[in-house]
């Protein structure tokens, strides 16, 4: 579910900033209802749960609030902005468009040096699943298409896509019911496409791929209660 750039947003160390560690941590909790809308942030406490100073556990903060996701109050400080099942389906559909499209490119681009190391990966994606270590699950399912994103070699429409998926899960994705067990068919649809060179169903597989997250993300937010049942 993720982009080829996501190397640009890291340091020598592998590190991402600071102000993105808190940001990615903060934004896990917001999705995954953990923290919900209209509750209020304390910069002492975020800063605690990352492990960093107060300094930039206040920036991430901003980096949310340019995203959508908290609103400073005056005085009051950050609060939890509304994310409804809109917001989901549209950021799964800008995701999907982006995405489909380096997958179309990569099956016109891919070498057999790259069919193996996307084979290789869905092996030990496999593999973790059959150990269920939902880190391992989440790190791989990365890797999976951030391999077939450098492959597309199309570094704008990467970056673009960076963008979007920042907004989405990443650990808590891959504990969603249903979602790794499709994905150990779909992923695999996707490189026989790949392998055969198929662009147009290399792409659609892709896209249909993403979308239907969209529902499991949802569904599980609704048995998390996120959303009143009166709608949205």
């Amino acid at each position: 579910m993720t982009s080829d750039d996501a190397h640009l947003e890291r340091d020598s160390r592998g590190r991402r900033p600071l102000p993105m560690e808190v940001a990615g941590h903060v934004r896990e909790q917001i999705i995954s209802g953990a923290i919900r809308p209209g509750e209020f942030l304390r910069i002492e406490r975020v800063a605690e749960a990352v492990g960093v100073s107060s300094t930039p556990a206040r920036e991430g903060l901003l980096i949310l609030k340019s995203e959508g996701f908290v609103r400073l109050v005056p005085r009051r400080g950050f609060m939890i902005e509304a994310f409804t099942r809109q917001d989901v389906r549209d950021l799964f559909w800008a995701q999907a468009q982006l995405s489909a499209r380096l997958a179309a490119r990569a099956a016109q681009r891919i070498s057999p040096e790259g069919i193996a190391r996307l084979e290789a990966l869905h092996d030990t994606y496999q593999a973790a699943v059959e150990s269920s270590d939902t880190e391992r699950i989440a790190n791989l399912g990365h890797a999976f298409h951030r391999e077939v994103n450098l492959t597309a070699d199309a570094r704008r429409l990467a970056l673009l896509l960076g963008s979007v998926v920042r907004h989405l899960p990443n650990r808590f994705y891959a504990a969603i019911e249903g979602q790794v067990s499709a994905t150990r068919t779909e992923h695999p649809e996707l490189l026989d496409a790949l392998r055969r060179r198929q662009a147009h169903r290399a792409g659609a597989l892709m896209e249909r791929h993403i979308l239907a997250g969209a529902s499991r993300l949802i569904g599980a937010l609704e048995e998390r209660g996120l959303w009143p049942d009166e709608g949205e």
